[in-house]
């Protein structure tokens, strides 16, 4: 019998970036909800506002006919500050990988179906659990700049290098059909 507890730290997808992220054929394919991480996946943590290649993203995602919600674990003044001249909802202080924060997004946007969401971010232990979790489509993306990551970012790439071993190990067909990871 296979075991099964590592495989929820291996993403439905990896992808370099936001940019690299097909989400025509992802709505093609049946996706109706977007929930995108902020830091290290729209913009560094050294960034406060959209940058302008963030926007045109954004707008993209939404003329394509996603539901869009932004979702952090980063506190209410950062990302309302990087909210404020958006018009997408979002959700600080979102304690993912916890259930919590998705569920609210999900009652947010009136989604009960959660094949049908994506859940996007650069970190593997908070982004990718979480959303595994739930069920969602999970698709992980290279971190913008990890030199700016916070403290709690830095430990928590420290447990999901271990993770990712032991997932690699356990679900290796898997792990290199869905996760093109190259540093380990």
């Amino acid at each position: 019998m296979v075991k099964k507890r590592y495989v929820n730290f291996i993403p439905n997808e990896h992808q370099k970036s936001v940019n690299h992220i097909d989400f025509l054929g992802l709505y093609d394919k049946g996706f109706r909800v977007c929930l995108i991480d902020i830091d290290n996946t729209l913009v560094s943590y050294q960034q406060h506002e959209p940058t302008d290649l963030t926007i045109s993203l954004l707008e993209k995602i939404e003329s394509i006919g996603f539901k869009l919600l932004l979702i952090s674990n980063n506190n209410q003044k950062r990302v309302s500050e990087f909210s404020k001249n958006l018009h997408y909802p979002y959700i600080s202080s979102a304690r993912k990988p916890l259930k919590k924060g998705f569920k609210k997004a999900l009652t947010m946007l009136n989604e009960k179906d959660v094949k049908k969401v994506l859940n996007i971010g650069d970190q593997i232990m908070t982004d990718v659990l979480g959303g595994n979790r739930m069920g969602f489509y999970t698709i992980y993306v290279d971190p913008i700049m990890k030199k700016s990551d916070i403290l709690p970012t830095r430990i928590n790439r420290k447990m999901e290098a271990f993770f990712l071993n032991k997932a690699r190990k356990h679900h290796k067909a898997l792990f290199e059909k869905r996760f093109k990871y190259e540093k380990m």
